[in-house]
């Protein structure tokens, strides 16, 4: 009813009437292609067929291609951050860490935990409920990793990301910007002050990390010290809209950076997204992906999640959920037993009961 085209504006489709009221005959118009209306979108539907996806240029949509991040932390280094490293990863190897007791001021080696009999240890950071920290840190230190090993020669460097011509704060912008990396801290700050400011999630900092490699393969560009803030903050805008139900507006942003703009919020996102081409789409698998590339990142840098022993709550909770998922596939064990198996065949489907947390 709220159509100004409604049944008793316009006359009948099938008859129309001329100057002498005679019945003129329906014509049918020809279908238009998609070619001459100018839709040439593509659908949805036509970018989730992931096989057709070239794994090396896709690491964000396609879920068994090895991620950007990660890549780069393994690239050669320099001899000298080479041997801290190797250092490093002998100390994780051997779980073995030199630190000062607040009772002796004197160095003691003290050893990983690891689960007993009587003790399991494990931390809470899961695929479904990361922890918020510690996700922020392996996201930091991916960032530092893309900007630290981009190409030398350089990549273009789009406007809309360059700090010197937007920037996001009052005081100016050095001369040499652009010639002094950013440290793993200063990143990190950056990424806490807008997480704990805007209250954003953990799987939110995933989400964040899956828009950033999809900018820089979509757009063929790389992040580096002129526009890594505003690349990240493009990120973090899209993904807190698209993850939480309650998103953050890009007002509430400009509260948190004093110094933005609105309008220069707008452009940002609006930019942003036709560079993912409106490709906002985060798989499971690729989620899934991304959060145990960012725990092996975690590894081999030596920044391991908190590990706090089991409590009987807490074991209790998993049995729970544990019992509840057996009873969801009891069903299908049965359906997967046979009676008989034939001297041919001999394979047997067996089954293992989890904990899923």
């Amino acid at each position: 009813m709220g159509n100004t085209t409604s049944c008793c504006v316009s006359s009948s489709p099938k008859h129309r009437r001329n100057n002498h009221s005679r019945l003129e005959p329906y014509r049918a118009e020809p279908e238009l292609s998609r070619e001459d209306t100018g839709c040439n979108l593509q659908h949805i539907s036509d970018r989730e067929n992931l096989d057709d996806l070239p794994m090396e240029y896709n690491p964000s949509d396609h879920p068994r291609a090895s991620t950007i991040f990660l890549s780069k932390s393994q690239t050669d280094v320099p001899a000298n951050n080479k041997r801290v490293r190797e250092k490093r990863k002998s100390l994780y190897i051997n779980h073995v860490s030199m630190i000062s007791t607040p009772q002796s001021h004197h160095q003691g080696p003290v050893r990983r935990k690891y689960s007993s009999c009587s003790t399991i240890f494990l931390d809470d950071s899961t695929v479904s409920q990361p922890n918020l920290k510690y996700t922020i840190k392996c996201v930091a230190l991916a960032i530092y990793y893309h900007i630290k090993n981009r190409e030398v020669d350089g990549r273009m460097l789009l406007d809309i990301f360059d700090e010197k011509l937007h920037p996001l704060s009052k005081p100016e912008v050095p001369p040499d910007y652009d010639k002094h990396d950013p440290e793993q801290k200063q990143i990190y700050r950056f990424v806490r002050t807008l997480f704990s400011a805007a209250q954003l999630t953990a799987e939110c900092a995933i989400v964040t990390l899956v828009y950033l490699e999809r900018l820089l393969t979509y757009a063929e560009i790389d992040i580096c010290p002129a526009n890594w803030k505003r690349i990240v903050l493009g990120a973090i805008l899209l993904a807190s809209k698209v993850w939480d139900d309650q998103a953050v507006w890009n007002v509430d942003y400009c509260q948190i950076l004093k110094d933005i703009t609105v309008e220069d919020m707008n452009e940002l996102e609006r930019q942003f997204l036709e560079l993912l081409q409106f490709n906002i789409n985060v798989p499971s698998s690729v989620y899934a992906k991304y959060y145990f590339d960012l725990r092996s990142l975690a590894e081999a840098n030596n920044l391991s999640f908190p590990l706090e022993p089991l409590s009987k709550d807490k074991a209790h909770k998993l049995e729970a959920i544990s019992r509840l998922c057996d009873d969801q596939y009891k069903d299908i064990r049965k359906a997967a037993k046979k009676r008989s198996v034939s001297a041919d065949n001999l394979a047997v489907v067996r089954w293992a009961p989890a904990i899923i947390s």
